[in-house]
């Protein structure tokens, strides 16, 4: 009896250690997944998600980070040169913004923050390569999301490429597309592709998802 009411009372103090454990672990998950960054393509940020967003960008500037590496980039490629871009969402452009400001000791003013809050589109920039000084004109910009094909508010593009290489071989050539698109017009977390269609020809596709983003 007296070993048994021994084994009864260390059992049921490993429940409750077990226990314990188990609720610190819920916890620190909580605490994780409460604090962790919202960022994605969020049309309508809240109080907390900018307050973090201006942090990020007060963190980038202590590290030296250059403030357009912020936003959110798709296709890069350090090997050869290839087609890639970035978008520009709401929070993205608050981390920016105040990574500019920190970079000289100073903080975004609120009519700044709401400047970028009142954009009305995400703007996707895409950078292609070519081989002539115009392969980039009249280019195009599409997303799809399943059966639907999304056309962009607004579209800009390098009617003239910048020359990257010249002599031997053949010359290369780099232009910027900057499409812009409704927020009203896309779901911000669908499957998407982004479909390129450079003015001489050919396209390129790139498939994000954007409820993953981060």
């Amino acid at each position: 009896m007296l070993f048994q009411g021994l084994f009864q009372r260390v059992w049921h103090l490993c429940v409750l250690v077990r226990g314990a454990v188990c609720w610190v672990v819920f916890e620190a998950g909580l605490v994780i997944f409460v604090s962790s960054s919202v960022w994605g393509i969020v049309p309508h940020p809240s109080q907390s998600q900018i307050l973090e967003a201006v942090k990020n960008g007060q963190e980038g500037a202590r590290s030296r980070t250059p403030p357009n590496s912020l936003y959110w980039h798709f296709g890069v490629s350090t090997e050869v040169p290839q087609a890639h871009g970035f978008l520009m969402t709401k929070l993205n452009g608050i981390a920016v913004l105040s990574s500019h400001f920190a970079l000289r000791g100073e903080h975004p003013a609120s009519q700044d923050i709401q400047r970028v809050l009142d954009e009305d589109a995400l703007q996707i920039v895409v950078m292609i390569f070519g081989d002539s000084p115009t392969f980039a004109k009249d280019s195009y910009l599409l997303l799809k999301q399943g059966d639907r094909l999304i056309k962009p508010e607004r579209i800009r593009f390098d009617a003239r490429a910048t020359l990257l290489r010249s002599g031997q071989g053949p010359s290369l050539y780099r232009a910027k597309i900057v499409a812009s698109f409704n927020y009203d017009t896309f779901d911000a977390l669908a499957q998407t592709t982004i479909k390129v269609f450079p003015g001489a020809g050919g396209e390129v596709s790139f498939d994000l998802d954007f409820a993953a983003i981060p």
